[in-house]
């Protein structure tokens, strides 16, 4: 069997605006350590493949911005998708491109949402997931990140009696909890966190999705078919708005039986909001963040302050704001408040057209 890795690296990246716009995606913003998230996540994965054996799966429009992200990559190993359709079409359509270059493909599936510290350690527990997709062939493999916190924001995974060093059986699958509900999780000892991440051969997920979600796996089956074509980008822009819009997590893996989990014990920091930006880059003894930008605070505390250019935000007398700052766009906005970006960029596209692209 052969090992693949594919980079998930689609997403609107609306709770990150206005840094995060259509056409620049989250993946892209080079927050963490100088580096963009999808530079952090192919270099992780380099421990485990060589640059051909790694694809990403992104919107046809970015797969330019891409390319010259990570030009190690062979552009015949850029998977562009017409449009966003979630997580399930993209690994059905990732995963049957790969089968057919090579059915005994063994895929495994990552995010460029991430931190993930440290990256020897990543790696080890990545080939662990690997050794455990070949063992259990008709598996399909989960990574669950041992949780720190009662965390409402992630979902969850309980685990059964163990399948192997650090691989268990999966036992159920939880939504987003409440609070005393997280807690409890976390206090049992059974619970992970969902990272997102799985590992399977590509003949097992396709072969589920052929049970589970008949119309995608049809769709990818004709579009492996004559992807190399001239026609194959044409057949997508007309397939793909008709299918379902579902994650992996929904329409396969909480559905199937045979789940196993490899557990995480690492740092892993979601950076899909402002809110987690003190975890990743640290905080003064005020609470206070501030990255990519200068800043002076005086009698402020809890802020997030992000700009680009080196602009200089100074607050005076406030406490718990977001400031960010985009070329023709700024955010000012309470922490509290921060669930209602959506909502804010869905006017923008309205109301201010091209403000959010």
């Amino acid at each position: 069997m052969s090992r693949y890795a594919v980079i998930m690296a689609g997403g609107s990246g609306t709770r990150l605006w206005p840094l995060s716009r259509r056409r620049r995606p989250k993946q892209l913003l080079r927050i963490v350590e100088g580096r963009s998230l999808l530079r952090a996540a192919y270099d992780r994965l380099t421990l485990v493949l060589p640059p051909e054996s790694i694809h990403v799966v992104a919107l046809e429009e970015h797969l330019p911005d891409m390319a010259r992200e990570l030009p190690e990559v062979p552009r015949s190993n850029l998977i562009g998708e017409p449009m966003g359709r979630d997580t399930a079409n993209a690994v059905a359509l990732a995963a049957a491109l790969l089968h057919a270059r090579d059915p005994r493909a063994v895929m495994g599936v990552f995010t460029a949402d991430q931190v993930i510290r440290p990256s020897d350690r990543f790696a080890e527990v990545v080939r662990r997931g690997y050794a455990a997709a070949e063992e259990h062939p008709q598996a399909l493999i989960t990574f669950g990140v041992k949780p720190t916190e009662p965390h409402t924001g992630y979902g969850y995974i309980e685990h059964g009696e163990p399948a192997g060093a650090g691989v268990w059986r999966v036992r159920t699958f939880k939504e987003k909890p409440d609070l005393e509900t997280a807690r409890r999780y976390v206090a049992s000892g059974r619970f992970y966190w969902n990272s997102g991440m799985f590992v399977w051969r590509t003949e097992t997920i396709l072969d589920h999705l052929r049970r589970l979600l008949p119309e995608t796996h049809a769709a990818v089956q004709r579009l492996a078919a004559c992807w190399k074509e001239a026609d194959g980008a044409r057949l997508a822009a007309e397939i793909y708005p008709s299918l379902r819009k579902i994650s992996i997590d929904y329409a396969v893996l909480e559905r199937s039986e045979g789940v196993l989990v490899v557990e995480m014990a690492l740092e892993w920091l979601d950076v899909g909001h402002w809110t987690a930006l003190p975890a990743v880059v640290g905080a003064d003894p005020d609470g206070n963040t501030c990255a990519l930008a200068r800043s002076a605070m005086v009698a402020s505390r809890g802020n997030i302050v992000v700009a680009e250019d080196e602009h200089l935000i100074a607050l005076v007398g406030v406490e718990d704001l977001v400031v960010v700052r985009s070329g023709d766009a700024t955010l000012i906005c309470h922490r509290e408040h921060l669930h209602r970006l959506k909502e804010l960029t869905a006017e923008l596209e309205t109301t201010y057209e091209g403000l959010y692209g």
